[in-house]
């Protein structure tokens, strides 16, 4: 039985922890509980096929993590979890210009063929729009991608992690320092306490940089700051089946039980630090952007801000694989705000890249080296 450590906690590390500890392996998980982990933060919109990022490398990962979630829950429920925070609702892509509408709704269907998870594409008149989301304001039309699902980061998170542990995984909270000798890892150590390991995981985000510097290794991982707001709503309705909303800007608008509101992001390129802080600034942008699609939520009453840190890689990437010229070493990173989508399916190929599997797809692209230079 091979023994693993992975460090992180995160939905990529939790991912990664579930796998390996299903396909037999002997699994330790390390978090430091750092306060601003993305997944902690994060509420997601799975549907990248109207995405228009035009990197086809990354829209393989995003379809490839779409594509899985489905399997992911089944094995999930099977296992007995009943709140893994994945509900497919479907999402309004909303416009008040038709012509651009028109273009979304042109390449989904191109990539509709190749992704049957996608669901149904409709079109949906203003009337009905407000029907689907009542808080939306007069004027748009939408463009419905059936398949489309809403996740909750935490509970995601959550669920992975128990599955792990019901398949003998262990969770260890502490600061992991990597162990090493002659550019081979051999486990972590967490105060006094030594754990050895054939195979070290580093799934620490953007805190991951850090870890590796020790080892003579420079990841090249920066971070961008998050801040999403979450509203509470009276509409005697129930908001847990409305579907996501995706307006023209990179705002999102989603529902969840008992009229909670989420309105993010924040996209803070140059943040001061681990800097948690909510900001007078980050709430404007966000509360502006939100009420200009949803003068509704005037109303609202504000329950929290959640603060979180995507981490990404040069050319907004993720890589993943092993670290070249070390064994025993193993890391991805970078996944950005694409983590909810991605990280699941990113999570099963690292696993299965620790445990001498073969990936489900072809990886070379994604290799570690193209973010890595040695100190």
């Amino acid at each position: 039985m091979k023994k693993c450590i992975v460090i992180g906690a995160g939905i990529l590390g939790a991912s990664t922890a579930y796998r390996l500890a299903r396909l037999g392996a002997e699994v330790t998980v390390v978090d430091r509980q750092d306060a601003g982990q993305a997944t902690q933060a994060a509420a997601g919109i799975i549907c990248p096929w109207v995405s228009q990022r035009r990197n086809q490398d990354w829209y393989r990962l995003a379809k490839a993590g779409a594509k899985y979630y489905p399997e992911l829950i089944r094995e999930l429920e099977a296992e007995g979890e009943t709140q893994t925070g994945y509900a497919r609702v479907g999402a309004l892509a909303i416009h008040d210009d038709l012509d651009k509408l028109d273009k979304l709704e042109e390449r989904a269907r191109q990539r509709q063929a190749d992704a049957p998870e996608m669901g149904v594409l409709s079109r949906l008149e203003p009337a009905a729009v407000q029907a689907r989301f009542p808080l939306l304001n007069d004027g748009y039309e939408a463009l419905v991608i059936s398949g489309a699902v809403r996740v909750d980061g935490r509970e995601l998170r959550d669920a992975l992690l128990r599955s792990a542990a019901r398949h003998g995984a262990r969770v260890v909270h502490g600061d992991a320092v990597v162990l090493w000798e002659a550019e081979r890892a051999t486990g972590v150590r967490i105060g006094e306490v030594a754990y050895d390991a054939d195979e070290v995981i580093v799934c620490a985000g953007a805190w991951a940089a850090p870890l590796l510097e020790p080892l003579g290794i420079r990841l090249e991982v920066g971070y961008q700051k998050a801040q999403i707001v979450h509203l509470l709503v009276q509409t005697g309705e129930d908001t847990g089946n409305w579907p996501v909303v995706m307006p023209p800007s990179t705002q999102y608008v989603l529902a969840f039980d008992g009229g909670r509101i989420v309105l993010g992001t924040t996209h803070e390129n140059d943040p001061d630090g681990y800097d948690t802080r909510v900001t007078a600034g980050g709430m404007h942008e966000v509360l502006d952007k939100g009420l200009c699609v949803a003068g509704a939520l005037r109303d609202a009453t504000l329950l929290e801000v959640r603060v979180g840190f995507r981490p990404f890689t040069p050319g907004f990437l993720p890589v993943v694989g092993r670290v070249p010229g070390w064994q025993g070493l193993l890391v991805a990173n970078g996944l950005g705000s694409s983590g909810l989508t991605t990280g699941p399916w990113i999570g099963t190929q690292l696993a299965k890249m620790a445990l001498g599997i073969e990936p489900d797809m072809a990886m070379e692209t994604y290799e570690v080296g193209q973010a890595i230079t040695l100190i």
